[in-house]
């Protein structure tokens, strides 16, 4: 009788012990799945030139926003990083998530105004940054364009 006790909880003990490995192995195998945000949520009718915001499992990739319109450069950044952050919300996602963020300013010499605007719109704890000038310029006549990388 103990012997059989014995088996039957050796038996229960392994197979718990399989189940509990084989969760997260089956979770492991799950690929990501990579979905394009939509402004608006609703695909345009015509195919565009590239995508303003995708999703890969839980990391999302914002892509580069300027500031098309006269102003200087801490109006330009204000701007920008108020449009990033509307479309980090949308995606689901906040400034506190982002883990990456690129720079691109027209003049270096505007490093100093991005940067008081920039300054503790990421939190307490901001991402990792990259910031160079952009020979020839940001298209549209941007004095900055921003992207980032988030997760969700």
């Amino acid at each position: 009788m103990a012997t059989n006790r014995r088996n039957f909880l050796t038996k229960a003990a392994a197979a718990g012990t399989a189940a509990a490995a084989a969760a997260p192995a089956a979770k492991a195998q799950e690929k990501p799945t990579r979905k394009i945000h939509y402004m608006n949520g609703k695909k345009p009718a015509k195919t565009p030139l590239f995508s303003g915001a995708v999703s890969y499992g839980n990391l999302l990739f914002i892509a580069g926003i300027g500031a098309h319109f006269e102003g200087d450069i801490k109006s330009h950044t204000k701007h920008v990083l108020d449009q990033i952050e509307k479309r980090l919300n949308e995606c689901g996602s906040s400034m506190n998530q982002v883990l990456k963020c690129n720079v691109y300013l027209n003049d270096l010499k505007d490093y100093a105004g991005m940067n008081e605007m920039f300054q503790g719109r990421f939190g307490d704890e901001p991402p990792v940054r990259t910031t160079i000038a952009a020979a020839g310029g940001i298209p549209g006549n941007s004095l900055v364009e921003i992207d980032v990388i988030a997760y969700i």
